[in-house]
């Protein structure tokens, strides 16, 4: 019997493994186009690299945060033939900070980007493209975030408190002074907060912290154990020195330090004041988002003796201008404490031919109540997954104009082919650049019923 040659190996069925790029690899490559989130898209080897931070045409060297398969993900460390279009970035911790992923790109090229991206999604998804593409609805590019998201760590092993944003496809820390995004209300707070948190006696037990400006500045202070009184005492002198509303998140959800403290935005067109408590959804970018709801008016176009469907209606955003203008406006919302609030701030701000329901709107809403007088026109703002089982009923309540938000091109696309379906025809679109310095896109589609 033969001896069995120890040095022979069997290759498995599906060929040669390929050798994964390792993490932290650095690589010098040019990058042939842009992906539809802004990242360069260059080819080495037979992978294809998706990096952060290049642009077009540029020659960088990237490196590599993680790899799949074929696919490799990095951030660009050096930039060494730059585009034509690249800016210095207005932001010092760009690259590093996980939010603002294209702020090295002139503005008016980030809204090319994003129309080219919900472009892409109508015709390559639904085979459609508008009748018209409205201009990009836009507001100012820096200082527009009202709400802000800390996050805050206790590094038990370095003996520190990290406060600051999340890394760039990392779940570490970067500690930040000053963010040009957020609005200069807030910037004070957010360079003080570090050193007042870093204070407080149980660092260990605390979570992350919320800013917010409206009416009123607030700051939430997320806790996982009771606070100490002194530590009660730091937290509201800052709050005090800085003008703002303390709330605290512990067992019971969010909760005002000051019971009466009332916190809220308003809607200065329309002289509507929307009550508003941490953790419920509302827009970031108050510009955008008056301009957002003239335009759905417009667009809309709703009449005086109408009766209109308001689907994920949060707080009323769209739902109360839409009751000073027409006969009744039924606003509907998943969430049930989202009801309340709406309900409550139709009444403190004098609306009466408006009704907020609770429903479930992953299901199909042929069965409910409120449809069986029908709508002429429906607004529907949903989250990313979109509004699937919904569109397919809107045809059946006799909706001859529909105004879609979108916050998600994907599903918006996808939303299309249904509407297309039940014979509505895609009118008019246009991008809401809500979130300026990053890839992501809104959007509002007008569809009409065929005649």
């Amino acid at each position: 019997m033969a001896k069995r040659d120890a040095g022979l190996r069997f290759q498995p069925s599906g060929g040669t493994r390929t050798t994964q790029v390792p993490t932290g690899k650095k690589q010098r490559l040019t990058l042939e186009r842009l992906s539809n989130d802004g990242r360069g898209i260059g080819f080495v080897d037979g992978r294809t690299w998706f990096v952060a931070g290049a642009l077009a045409g540029e020659e960088v060297e990237a490196r590599v945060l993680g790899a799949h398969g074929k696919v490799v993900e990095a951030r660009t460390e050096r930039v060494f033939t730059a585009s034509p279009l690249r800016r210095p970035a207005p932001c010092a911790h760009f690259g590093r900070c996980g939010g603002c992923s294209v702020q090295h790109m002139p503005h008016d090229e980030q809204l090319a980007l994003k129309q080219r991206m919900l472009a892409e999604q109508l015709s390559r998804v639904a085979g459609v493209e508008p009748d018209e593409w409205a201009a990009p609805l836009t507001g100012d590019e820096f200082a527009y975030r009202r709400r802000a998201r800390i996050a805050v760590r206790w590094d038990a092993k370095g003996k520190r408190l990290d406060v600051g944003f999340r890394a760039a496809s990392s779940q570490d820390i970067i500690a930040i002074d000053h963010c040009p995004v957020l609005v200069q209300a807030l910037q004070p707070i957010m360079t003080a907060l570090p050193e007042m948190l870093r204070r407080l006696s149980k660092p260990h037990a605390l979570g992350h912290v919320e800013l917010f400006s409206g009416s009123a500045s607030a700051v939430l202070l997320r806790h996982t154990a009771p606070l100490a009184d002194k530590d009660l005492d730091i937290l509201n002198a800052f709050c005090e020195t800085h003008d703002a509303q303390l709330w605290l998140h512990g067992e019971n959800g969010p909760q005002p330090v000051d019971a009466s403290a009332q916190l809220g935005f308003r809607l200065e067109p329309w002289n509507l004041e929307l009550a508003y408590r941490p953790g419920d959804f509302v827009q970031v970018n108050a510009q955008v988002n008056t301009a957002m709801i003239q335009q759905a008016l417009e667009w809309l176009a709703p009449r005086a003796d109408e009766r209109v469907l308001d689907l994920f209606c949060g707080l009323g955003n769209f739902a109360l201008p839409l009751a000073q203008i027409t006969r009744e406006v039924v606003a509907v919302e998943g969430v049930e404490t989202m009801v309340q609030r709406a309900t409550g701030n139709a009444v403190s701000n004098d609306l009466h031919n408006v009704k907020f329901f609770q429903a479930d709107l992953s299901q199909p809403l042929d069965k409910a109540p409120w449809v069986a007088e029908g709508f002429r026109a429906v607004l529907l703002d949903p989250p990313r997954d979109g509004a699937f089982e919904v569109v397919g009923k809107l045809k059946s309540l006799g909706a001859e104009r529909l105004l879609y938000v979108s916050c998600n091109p994907a599903t918006l696309a996808r939303d299309t082919v249904e509407l297309i379906k039940q014979g509505y025809r895609l009118k008019r679109a246009g991008i809401l650049d809500m979130f300026p310095q990053t890839a992501h896109v809104e959007a509002m589609a007008l569809f009409e019923a065929s005649k």
